[in-house]
């Protein structure tokens, strides 16, 4: 067995959601959870598929988004995966239908922060061992730090 880390690119003001999914209607059941919940959020979805002709499968509504999730799973090479790059809506948004999605397995992370995927390599394939999703902490907020959170929240609309 062999491990490596591979980094998501992720484009400029988007997001990931980045999971493991089981079958090959994965593509289109995502797509339909994301526009069903948020119509005018931007987005690509990929999956890599582990049997029969195992292709990526892609799909989306904004094309560099879509050529963004497709080249970063297939720089993982991890089969069983999918990867959701969008703007204009944060993972928040719509993580709770894509976790409803039937063949969503688990999700990995959902993040706008540098991301590493550690992978192990064996003679069958490729998997996924975990991510490392941004910087580690530096230190306990203090009340100032509090007070910044709770602005930026209502600033961005999640709190009254």
């Amino acid at each position: 067995m062999v491990f490596s880390n591979v980094s998501i690119q992720i484009p400029t003001d988007a997001n990931i959601i980045f999971g493991q999914s089981h079958f090959i209607k994965t593509v289109e059941d995502i797509y339909e959870a994301i526009v069903n919940t948020n119509p005018t959020i931007k987005f690509g979805v990929a999956f890599n598929e582990a049997s029969g002709p195992c292709l990526t499968r892609a799909d989306g509504n904004d094309q560099e988004l879509i050529k963004s999730a497709v080249e970063n799973l297939q720089a993982l090479g991890c089969g069983h995966t999918f990867l959701v790059v969008l703007k204009g809506g944060f993972p928040i948004n719509i993580l709770g239908r894509i976790k409803d999605v039937p063949e969503v397995v688990n999700i990995f992370c959902a993040t706008a922060n540098p991301v590493e995927v550690i992978i192990a390599t064996t003679g069958l394939g490729r998997g996924v061992m975990g991510v490392i999703d941004g910087s580690k902490p530096r230190g306990l907020e203090t009340p100032e730090d509090v007070r910044e959170r709770k602005e930026f929240l209502r600033k961005i609309g999640y709190k009254r």
